[in-house]
């Protein structure tokens, strides 16, 4: 876990993009992409609800946030071995209600790559669980890294926030960056007929918060 990044990252483009939330209906919202972040990645926020008219400058009170991880099986293709793809509408519809961020962060796999995420799925399938599986392959449990989250944060001019997940690991690397995190503000369980032993996994090895 990284104490925090020393490069400055700013905004590089802002742009409308109206999104669907779970009902059907479309917000408004902006996208904004970033400059001088850390790991040279292609990260992007989603500014909802009142921060839509603000994409470079905090505008009051705190906003709620939501560091979202790339994850294509679950968000694109509707995988319910995960509950990326529920999470990510929950986070959307929520955020635009409240007025805040959603931080999509390419770390797919918990940060080990599509193509090894896909290795540990056949892991997991010969009965280890979704941590085992990581270790197997040579990772940590977790290779996140939220010092990008940190830079786009502080390049919304945002030093407070309320965080829309279940994961203190978020919190902490957030507070160790500066973000202070004023209340962890749990997400729905989004349980389906695949997933309950990766949540199970989530709750006892990954000290996720969740109400199973």
């Amino acid at each position: 876990m990284s104490s925090g990044p020393a490069v400055v990252a700013t905004v590089r483009r802002a742009v409308s993009l109206p999104v669907r939330v779970p009902d059907g209906s479309s917000v408004p919202a902006r996208l904004l992409t970033f400059d001088g972040l850390v790991d040279g990645g292609e990260h992007v926020a989603l500014a909802l609800g009142d921060r839509v008219g603000h994409p470079a400058v905090g505008a009051a009170g705190v906003p709620l946030v939501r560091l979202h991880s790339e994850c294509l099986t679950g968000d694109v293709l509707g995988s319910e071995r995960c509950d990326c793809g529920p999470q990510l509408d929950e986070a959307v519809a929520r955020i635009a209600a409240s007025g805040g961020y959603l931080l999509y962060l390419r770390q797919e796999g918990r940060g080990i790559g599509l193509y090894n995420k896909v290795d540990a799925y056949a892991l997991q399938e010969a009965g280890l669980d979704t941590y085992e599986a990581n270790v197997a392959l040579g990772f940590d449990e977790d290779e996140r890294d939220y010092s990008v989250a940190v830079q786009m944060l502080r390049a919304l001019d945002v030093d407070r926030v309320h965080l829309l997940s279940n994961n203190p690991d978020k919190a902490a690397q957030l507070a160790a960056g500066g973000v202070r995190v004023e209340r962890l503000v749990p997400t729905r369980v989004h349980l389906s007929r695949a997933n309950g032993g990766y949540l199970a996994a989530k709750l006892t090895r990954g000290r996720h918060r969740l109400l199973l």
